[in-house]
């Protein structure tokens, strides 16, 4: 099986071949930040156009099935699509950045090395981000999620001290994506 990483980068290969901002969410970047935990996917936001959607679907149709009708959608409606590779049978949902926090998430994005060397980077939501978005998550569902709580407690421990503060201005009711 394919390892995520090389999955996630043929992915972001495509959005940076066709100009596509893009960030990695989820638990991938709470991982980053935070304590590693395995996921069965990868979010990411990305700020696809519809001029863009077949141009995107050539470039990841050899690795990725991917429905541009989908695709098509999400970004009309403001919601999500997702890509699935077809050797690793790995997932990534693509969110659609219809929201303020979603937006938020693109502008202050950090880039990061994702190996030893440095070569490969990509694109990863501040740890503040990330504390949002996990706390939208476990608030949505109702507060009862020990995965979102732990991926904020993780990060918050990583960080301890290195944190904006966010939180009182966020309001921390905002959409998430």
């Amino acid at each position: 099986m394919e390892n995520p990483f090389v999955v996630l980068v043929e992915a972001i290969r495509a959005f940076d071949t066709l100009g596509i901002d893009y960030v990695v969410v989820g638990s991938t970047a709470s991982s980053i930040h935070g304590e590693y935990r395995a996921s069965g996917d990868v979010d990411i936001v990305a700020d696809v156009k519809l001029h863009q959607v077949q141009a995107l679907a050539e470039k990841l149709k050899a690795e990725f099935y991917v429905d541009d009708l989908m695709m098509r959608r999400a970004i009309s409606d403001g919601g999500s699509f997702n890509i699935i590779h077809l050797r690793a049978i790995f997932k990534i949902d693509i969110f659609v950045p219809s929201t303020e926090l979603g937006k938020q998430q693109l502008a202050r994005r950090e880039q990061h090395p994702l190996d030893s060397t440095g070569l490969q980077r990509i694109w990863i939501a501040t740890a503040e981000d990330t504390i949002l978005a996990k706390l939208h998550w476990y608030r949505l569902g109702q507060e009862t999620s020990e995965l979102q709580w732990r991926d904020v407690k993780g990060i918050i421990g990583a960080r301890r001290g290195r944190l904006a503060c966010v939180l009182g201005r966020s309001g921390w009711g905002l959409p998430i994506y």
